[in-house]
């Protein structure tokens, strides 16, 4: 809760006012939490309050309760508040087990009681902080990276004591929320749940923030954790090499001058992140085209697309938020695609977030955590089982299960509709014939009534080559253009590309991995890399849904816990062991192998060409949670420091 000021009667008068204004426009399922949480009283969980299921992918407001149970509950609510903030009522936590039971309750849900404590953490009841013994003398941590999972790594590592410099290559941080700032670009997660546990934001002015918002974020946070002092901004990582007689990583990098630096230190923390290094595609003739061409991560904001013809090559998340977005603006666009997409329909992702829950949200944080926790829900392990693949279903070419099926069939009616007149002509062009959820599930954006356009063309033939005024396909025809974008999306198979990383043995992480098979334990360890950890690696992104937050926050609690281990045991390393590490790859990909990610019938990014999923998780955050809540010393090969030796200084500026 927001502490408690002295206020005079007029401003005591004003205040209320803007809080029933404000309950009057509240989520009635997110009050109900608050209130039992406040009050420690169970009935406003039970009936008659207890909401009823609403519309499908809907916040569900009311509740399905009727008005005078919701007006009986936000005048609880005024009261509840207002005695909180006066200093006589104190709010009773939640167990959590409690929490479990009061989410399910608030959501017309099953949840489970064994997700208690992973829910009692995003709640914010139950601290991820590690607390770490002093560290040896000249300790120091280098980061790769100053986007999300940099920073999250920073912020513990800063509230932690610990020395530490952030590398990154851009001239500001945010990572791919600094560089993405084409026209439409945003988060296709909900943006309360596009925040950290320990820092949830009350403040977002859209229910999906568009990028200038997320970056405003990361960027606040890093001026309140005071962690930029530490980012040496413009300064790129080339290589790292491990040297195991001082157990010291050395990073060679390369700044936008062509200067060379070393910096010298035990610990290497990998934050670059998967959506980082654009990919180009290999269409002929690119130089040839003579008007402005640029990718969407490398977009030229001084590039007015006013009155002009727009060719757009991809149809994934890029593509499906900029097209929408450029539409009224351009005269006509054009959009090449490589692969049909579904999209789903959910009803808040274009609205912005009323004054007055905004209000509410500053106001009482608990609404905030309690509204967060539902997304948490919502996008997160609810998902899960509809993507496992079952043996037995009988239409394994169009879906994977019943609950898959169903899917379908109601991203199908959505697609039909959205088309509206021209259904019967562009349906063909527009509806996948492979199963939802094999590729990365898109939010629709208007997409598909933008394609239904008249000044859009959609166009299904690939695209063969560029020439000074326009684009060509395949099959020789040719359309012209005045501007041209790759929305073709990023390298997310060569992980830490084109870094080189070498090990201990002196191999690097490419020679171990190949082109594009990055494999870790837990997504953070590789064997020969010792003090070497990633954060946001392989099989890590969750393919069932969720955020990138969650995943970068237990990662980076188990590298605290690993320093912790270190620090208490005087370890100058720690390695994970090789029969650790397989035995994890082989149930990784056997659990994979059950996934909808593994389904051969549509391309993606998440395989590599031998049809081995790299990129996403099979796990639920149920399991991830437990497996990285502590870090176990026996999976690891840990050599002591020599008592007669200090810990090497990390050095470079």
């Amino acid at each position: 809760m927001s502490e408690s000021v002295v206020t005079s009667p007029d401003e005591r008068v004003s205040e209320d006012a803007e809080l029933r204004a404000a309950l009057d426009v509240a989520n009635i399922p997110t009050l109900l939490l608050v209130l039992a949480h406040l009050t420690g009283d169970g009935r406003w969980v039970q009936d008659p309050y207890t909401p009823q299921r609403g519309k499908p992918l809907s916040d569900n407001d009311t509740g399905g309760l009727p008005e005078e149970l919701q007006a009986e509950v936000r005048e609880a609510a005024f009261e509840a508040i207002l005695a909180h903030e006066a200093g006589t009522l104190i709010p009773v936590d939640p167990t959590p087990s409690q929490v479990a039971e009061r989410l399910a309750i608030a959501l017309v849900e099953e949840v489970a009681e064994e997700y208690g404590p992973l829910l009692s953490e995003e709640l914010g009841l139950v601290s991820r902080e590690v607390e770490l013994p002093t560290p040896p003398p000249g300790f120091r941590a280098v980061i790769i990276g100053a986007g999300l999972s940099g920073l999250c790594t920073a912020f513990k590592l800063e509230a932690a004591g610990i020395d530490y410099v952030i590398l990154e290559k851009d001239a500001d941080l945010g990572g791919t929320w600094l560089e993405n700032v084409y026209p439409g670009c945003g988060v296709d997660t909900p943006s309360h749940f596009y925040s950290f546990s320990f820092a949830p934001n009350g403040r977002w002015s859209r229910y999906f923030a568009k990028r200038d918002e997320v970056f405003a974020y990361l960027s606040e946070l890093a001026d309140r954790y005071d962690v930029r002092r530490r980012i040496r901004f413009g300064t790129e990582v080339t290589r790292a090499d491990y040297d195991t007689d001082s157990a010291t990583w050395t990073v060679q990098t390369l700044d936008t001058e062509g200067r060379e630096e070393t910096f010298t230190a035990p610990v290497l923390v990998s934050a670059v992140g998967m959506v980082n290094r654009p990919s180009i595609p290999p269409i002929a003739n690119l130089d040839a085209f003579e008007g402005p061409l640029m990718h969407t991560a490398e977009w030229q904001r001084d590039v007015d697309l006013t009155g002009k013809r727009v060719a757009v090559i991809g149809t994934g998340a890029s593509a499906m938020q900029l097209v929408p977005a450029i539409v009224d603006t351009a005269e006509r666009v054009l959009v090449f695609q490589r692969s049909k997409q579904w999209a789903i329909p959910y009803p808040n992702y274009q609205w912005s977030v009323p004054e007055g829950v905004r209000y509410l949200m500053h106001r009482v944080p608990l609404y905030t955590r309690w509204y967060r926790l539902r997304t948490f829900w919502n996008f997160g392990d609810r998902q899960h089982e509809s993507m496992q693949i079952d043996p037995n279903w009988e239409f394994p070419d169009r879906s994977v299960n019943a609950q898959n099926e169903s899917h379908r069939v109601f991203l199908t009616k959505h697609i039909t509709r959205e088309l509206g007149e021209r259904a019967e002509e562009l349906l063909p062009d527009c509806l996948p014939d492979y199963p939802p959820y094999i590729k990365r599930p898109l939010l629709d954006n208007g997409w598909f009534r933008t394609v239904a356009r008249s000044d859009v063309e959609l166009v299904t033939e690939a695209v063969a080559e560029l020439t000074p005024d326009g684009v060509v396909t395949a099959s020789g025809e040719k359309f012209e253009a005045d501007v041209v974008v790759l929305a073709t999306g990023f390298k997310t198979l060569q992980f830490l590309w084109p870094m080189e990383i070498h090990g201990a043995s002196g191999k690097t992480l490419r020679e171990q991995w190949g082109e594009d098979d990055a494999r870790a334990y837990l997504g953070v360890t590789v064997p020969d890399f010792p003090n070497f950890f990633i954060v946001n690696g392989p099989n890590t992104n969750a393919g069932h849904g969720g955020s990138a937050i969650i995943a970068t926050e237990l990662e980076v609690r188990y590298i605290m816990n690993a320093l912790r281990r270190m620090f208490e045991q005087g370890l100058a390393a720690t390695e994970v062991r090789e029969d650790t590490f397989w035995e994890y790859n082989d149930r990784l990909d056997e659990a994979l192998s059950r996934a909808i990610w593994s389904h051969t019938k549509a391309t993606t990014y998440y395989r590599n060409d031998k049809g081995r999923v790299v990129v996403s998780s099979p796990w639920k955050y149920l399991d991830y949670h437990a497996w990285t809540k502590e870090y176990d010393p026996a999976d690891y090969v840990e050599t002591p420091a020599e008592p007669s030796a200090e810990t090497p200084a990390g050095t470079g500026r």
